[in-house]
């Protein structure tokens, strides 16, 4: 992998960069749309690459391999192959999904023993064995196990769950050496920053990870539950230590505010389920607000979902007509929705590159922020 820092905005830490790996370029800042087990809910490949366009998007190591399982990802060729996608793919570790499993995980130095959410099996993930697995998935940028801590979390035990994170990076990091790449392409490693809400432990964390001197860095056990400010702190206490020169992925965040407050702190790559996860339930962003498609006022609104058109459903179908489809039932409303929504936030983080580039990013993204906090 290479990144190409072009320009720093003057009036903010937003930055403007190019990844390039064996699967294509990506332009940053870039909002990473969630497929987690090989499929973006509901969206059809034709329609993720034509429509929404973006450079990257992620699966999860967890779900990956309880289902379809390795022996299957394997035989195909890898992830890329088994989905036909032939841009860039990034696996999550699993380290967050294990986390949400709260009631049905036991963790201890060795690693995480769990029972699949599917059929209630026992599995044990360690992070040799998750480094294995993430080569047979043949992700372009695969992360490192760790452990994400709630919120609220004990300063204790979150003191202690960072140092194991930190161990189980030096694990993954040996073992990744002895494990060669599978099918033909090379893949990038990423450390994980942790240390829940406290300053302390994110800037020991952050120069552990950027002490490990890999390509990329991540920041993980954020959008945890935690409010918007604390997130911005922790996030500009450990870019104000992880390195310039290297691509940082703030992991799980956000809405859109979230996304172009954090642009500005110096993050350059985001993933989240919010888009699509809100579609379903009727939630569409926009420019000027969030719109509740099931609510009434939006019955006989024939007026197009979004006049800007950044994807063709926001033109081809009415406000009034995505209502009646969610108040159907009708699975078309979930799809159009989500479109939408994906297509606005990879909308949304090329706009914020083309200011940065143009140097007025900061009056831009203040605007946009007013904007984007309204109900409409």
């Amino acid at each position: 992998m290479k990144f190409d820092l072009k320009i720093t905005d003057p009036k903010s830490k937003a930055r403007a960069g190019v990844i390039t790996t064996d699967h294509g370029v990506i332009e940053t800042p870039i909002f990473m749309p969630v497929g987690t087990v090989g499929t973006v809910k509901g969206v059809h490949q034709s329609e993720l690459k034509n429509e929404i366009n973006p450079d990257i998007i992620l699966g999860n190591t967890y779900h990956l391999y309880l289902r379809p399982g390795l022996d299957i990802l394997e035989k195909a060729g890898g992830l890329h192959k088994f989905m036909n996608w032939d841009r860039n793919i990034l696996t999550d570790s699993g380290g967050y999904q294990v986390y949400s499993l709260s009631g049905r995980r036991k963790i201890n130095e060795q690693g995480v023993k769990f029972k699949s959410h599917i059929d209630g099996s026992m599995h044990f993930f360690t992070p040799e064995n998750v480094m294995k697995t993430q080569r047979t998935i043949g992700a372009d940028i695969i992360m490192a196990f760790d452990e994400c801590t709630p919120y609220p979390c004990d300063y204790n035990y979150a003191k202690r769950s960072m140092h194991m994170t930190h161990r189980w990076l030096d694990r993954c990091i040996n073992h990744l050496e002895k494990l060669p790449f599978k099918y033909g392409f090379e893949q990038t490693f990423m450390p994980i920053v942790q240390g829940s809400t406290y300053k302390d432990l994110r800037r020991q964390s952050a120069e552990y990870i950027a002490n490990s001197n890999q390509q990329a860095n991540a920041i993980g056990g954020l959008s945890v539950g935690e409010p918007a400010e604390e997130m911005y702190a922790m996030t500009e206490v450990v870019t104000e230590i992880l390195p310039e020169d290297k691509p940082r992925y703030l992991m799980g965040v956000g809405t859109p505010i979230n996304i172009l407050e954090n642009i500005a702190l110096g993050i350059d790559m985001f993933d989240c389920v919010m888009p699509t996860r809100n579609a379903r339930n009727g939630m569409l962003f926009t420019a000027h607000g969030s719109i509740n498609i099931k609510n009434k006022k939006w019955e006989d609104d024939f007026s197009p979902i979004d006049e800007m058109g950044i994807t063709w459903v926001d033109t081809m179908y009415s406000k009034a007509y995505l209502r009646h489809l969610f108040a159907a039932k009708e699975m078309l409303g979930k799809q159009i929705a989500s479109i939408h929504n994906l297509g606005f936030y990879v909308w949304l983080t090329r706009e914020a590159r083309k200011h940065i580039l143009a140097g007025d990013f900061r009056e831009w993204k203040d605007k946009m922020v007013k904007q984007m906090d309204k109900r409409l």
